[in-house]
């Protein structure tokens, strides 16, 4: 069992600092988002997940990253317009980082330390990825854009699911119900 530092600095997607501790108590649902990705019509799936449990303690957090593809280029202004615009996004989005490689962030060091492997359609995504002569991130890496990790409310990382995982598939929305169950 391992249970995610609460000191973990985060800043919104506004410039507003807070830490992950701000969070504690609530499910958490922690997605790496992109804006020109194959899989951002996700961001709606994700609202609709974000409204459907806010009342039971249940937060998205959305963090876009730019680390895959270039699939989010954008400024922190730009992003925060896109989900508004597109997607109608009330669930906290913070600013552009990095969730693999070197310089990764705090947070998602600890979240895949935490949960080295996901579960879902990961080795398909592999696959599709040498096809086209891409080079895919193994595990615990992050493998892509929209890739979830589900958060218990005392901080314990309960689940990791692939990023092809959408945000309405039954065996997410059982991670979830039970994790709000505790």
């Amino acid at each position: 069992m391992s249970t995610l530092p609460e000191t973990i600095e985060l800043s919104r997607i506004n410039g507003q600092s807070e830490t992950l501790g701000e969070h504690r108590g609530n499910v958490l649902l922690v997605v790496n988002t992109a804006s020109q990705c194959g899989l951002t019509p996700q961001y709606g799936g994700l609202e609709e997940l974000h409204r459907r449990y806010a009342d039971r303690g249940f937060e998205v957090l959305g963090f876009p990253s730019n680390d895959f593809g270039n699939q989010e280029p954008g400024s922190e202004e730009e992003i925060a317009s896109f989900c508004e615009v597109n997607y109608q996004t009330s669930f906290p989005l913070f600013a552009k980082t990095p969730v693999t490689g070197a310089d990764k962030h705090p947070l998602y060091a600890a979240l895949t330390q935490a949960k080295p492997e996901k579960t879902g359609p990961a080795e398909e995504m592999r696959a599709r990825f040498r096809e086209h002569g891409m080079t895919p991130n193994e595990d615990p890496e992050v493998l892509w854009n929209f890739e979830k990790f589900l958060v218990g409310r005392d901080g314990e990382v309960l689940a990791r699911f692939a990023p092809a995982t959408a945000p309405d598939d039954p065996a997410l929305l059982e991670a979830i119900e039970a994790a709000l169950e505790h």
